[in-house]
């Protein structure tokens, strides 16, 4: 048991552990704490309360043979009924020196912690090759398995559409036309503009009929 409770102090001393009622049920609900120890000789409204920061924050909580006495000297307190272990690799070693002790009790949750640590590892894994893929701009296919990069070599041979369109020739721009000055300079300016031809009336309105005069006309 003082290899335990050795344990918890050096949870306490790195700041992964949080003790007392209402620091326990912070850390619960912030899904932060990964097992929750009770006294054995805690009352029976701290083990009610204690199952219920468990279920709010689905860890693990195990009541340890130790008094809260003991359980308060190991942080530097004269008591204390509850601590939260906020770091899993303490509390999974915590837990399996707690199997070592009582096996028929703490066999299953040292499973259980086990496989939570395992779980763990394998997201940070996955985190840091995730990190490393980004660096490098690899990408991740639907299957997983990282795409490589595709090069498309295109052989002299072919053309594209764009090759095979004919090249309009541009029309050369007319030369500015330019006029002397009174004083001998050439001073330019701009081209004028052809008006399009128009035939006289006579010849447009040849073959069309007279227009008949209403009521509303004007008389002429």
């Amino acid at each position: 048991m003082d290899k335990i409770l050795r344990l918890i102090g050096l949870a306490k001393r790195g700041g992964n552990l949080e003790a007392g009622e209402e620091p326990v049920g912070a850390a619960a609900r912030a899904r932060d704490a990964r097992v929750i120890l009770v006294a054995g000789d805690a009352a029976e409204n701290t083990f009610r309360r204690v199952r219920h920061f468990a279920d709010a924050g689905q860890c693990i909580w195990l009541s340890i043979p130790c008094t809260k006495d003991e359980l308060g000297g190991c942080i530097g307190r004269t008591s204390c009924a509850m601590v939260a272990v906020t770091d899993l690799g303490l509390a999974s070693a915590i837990v399996k020196k707690l199997a070592e002790i009582d096996p028929d009790k703490y066999s299953l949750s040292a499973e259980k912690m086990t496989l939570k640590a395992q779980r763990a590892q394998e997201r940070r894994e996955e985190a840091a090759r995730h990190e490393k893929n980004l660096r490098s701009g690899k990408k991740k296919k639907a299957n997983g398995t990282p795409a490589t990069k595709e090069r498309i070599v295109t052989l002299p041979a072919e053309k594209t559409a764009q090759e095979k369109k004919p090249v309009r020739e541009k029309k050369a721009s007319p030369k500015p036309a330019y006029r002397k000055s009174e004083g001998g300079e050439k001073k330019f300016s701009k081209p004028r503009a052809k008006k399009p031809y128009r035939k006289p009336a006579e010849v447009r309105f040849a073959n069309s009929r007279p227009v008949k005069k209403g009521k509303g006309s004007v008389k002429k």
